[in-house]
Protein backbone atom coordinates (compact mmCIF):
# COMPACT_ATOMS: atom_id res chain seq x y z
CA UNK A 1 0.00 0.00 0.00
CA UNK A 2 1.32 3.00 -1.08
CA UNK A 3 2.04 5.80 1.83
CA UNK A 4 0.87 9.38 1.43
CA UNK A 5 3.51 11.98 0.87
CA UNK A 6 3.80 14.32 4.30
CA UNK A 7 2.90 17.21 1.80
CA UNK A 8 -0.14 15.73 0.43
CA UNK A 9 -2.59 17.56 3.03
CA UNK A 10 -1.29 21.07 2.93
CA UNK A 11 -1.19 20.50 -0.98
CA UNK A 12 -5.10 19.36 -0.92
CA UNK A 13 -5.65 22.80 1.88
CA UNK A 14 -4.47 24.81 -0.99
CA UNK A 15 -6.13 23.85 -3.87
CA UNK A 16 -9.48 22.99 -1.61
CA UNK A 17 -8.94 26.96 -0.74
CA UNK A 18 -8.05 27.83 -3.86
CA UNK A 19 -11.62 26.71 -5.61
CA UNK A 20 -13.50 27.74 -2.25
CA UNK A 21 -12.11 30.85 -2.93
CA UNK A 22 -12.85 31.24 -6.68
CA UNK A 23 -16.18 30.56 -6.12
CA UNK A 24 -16.59 32.98 -3.72
CA UNK A 25 -14.85 35.51 -5.68
CA UNK A 26 -17.51 34.60 -8.46
CA UNK A 27 -20.69 34.87 -6.13
CA UNK A 28 -19.23 38.11 -4.33
CA UNK A 29 -17.39 39.74 -7.12
CA UNK A 30 -13.46 40.69 -7.29
CA UNK A 31 -10.12 39.12 -6.39
CA UNK A 32 -7.25 37.79 -7.52
CA UNK A 33 -5.14 34.57 -7.58
CA UNK A 34 -3.58 34.74 -4.22
CA UNK A 35 -6.81 36.91 -2.76
CA UNK A 36 -8.40 33.39 -3.28
CA UNK A 37 -6.32 30.99 -2.23
CA UNK A 38 -5.57 33.37 0.86
CA UNK A 39 -9.72 33.72 1.43
CA UNK A 40 -10.56 30.42 0.89
CA UNK A 41 -7.93 28.67 3.66
CA UNK A 42 -9.16 31.53 5.80
CA UNK A 43 -12.66 30.44 5.06
CA UNK A 44 -11.61 26.72 5.13
CA UNK A 45 -10.69 27.45 8.97
CA UNK A 46 -14.04 29.44 9.93
CA UNK A 47 -16.04 26.85 7.66
CA UNK A 48 -14.67 23.98 9.66
CA UNK A 49 -15.09 25.37 13.12
CA UNK A 50 -18.74 26.53 12.93
CA UNK A 51 -19.48 22.41 11.70
CA UNK A 52 -17.63 21.62 14.51
CA UNK A 53 -20.11 24.06 16.83
CA UNK A 54 -22.90 22.98 15.29
CA UNK A 55 -23.50 26.23 13.51
CA UNK A 56 -23.26 25.15 10.38
CA UNK A 57 -24.33 21.95 8.40
CA UNK A 58 -25.03 21.41 4.72
CA UNK A 59 -28.84 20.95 3.46
CA UNK A 60 -27.10 18.56 1.09
CA UNK A 61 -24.71 16.13 0.34
CA UNK A 62 -22.15 17.32 -2.34
CA UNK A 63 -19.80 14.61 -1.98
CA UNK A 64 -22.28 13.47 -4.81
CA UNK A 65 -21.50 15.98 -7.02
CA UNK A 66 -17.10 15.97 -6.30
CA UNK A 67 -16.13 12.89 -4.53
CA UNK A 68 -14.48 13.15 -1.72
CA UNK A 69 -13.91 16.69 -1.28
CA UNK A 70 -17.47 18.14 -2.45
CA UNK A 71 -18.35 18.64 1.30
CA UNK A 72 -15.27 20.61 2.16
CA UNK A 73 -15.18 22.92 -0.76
CA UNK A 74 -18.99 23.61 0.28
CA UNK A 75 -17.69 24.51 3.75
CA UNK A 76 -14.90 26.43 2.62
CA UNK A 77 -16.97 28.06 0.11
CA UNK A 78 -19.26 29.52 3.13
CA UNK A 79 -16.57 30.19 5.32
CA UNK A 80 -14.87 32.30 2.46
CA UNK A 81 -18.23 34.30 1.76
CA UNK A 82 -18.17 34.98 5.30
CA UNK A 83 -14.50 36.64 5.22
CA UNK A 84 -15.50 38.47 2.34
CA UNK A 85 -18.60 39.56 4.16
CA UNK A 86 -16.80 40.66 7.29
CA UNK A 87 -13.94 42.04 5.52
CA UNK A 88 -16.56 44.60 3.86
CA UNK A 89 -18.51 45.71 6.89
CA UNK A 90 -15.12 46.19 8.64
CA UNK A 91 -13.49 48.19 5.80
CA UNK A 92 -16.25 50.46 5.60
Amino acid sequence: MAQIQPYMPWIIMAVNGLIAGWIAGLLLGGGGLIRNLVVGIIGAFIGGALVQAGLLKLPYDFNTLIPAFGNQIAVSTIGALLVIILARIIGR
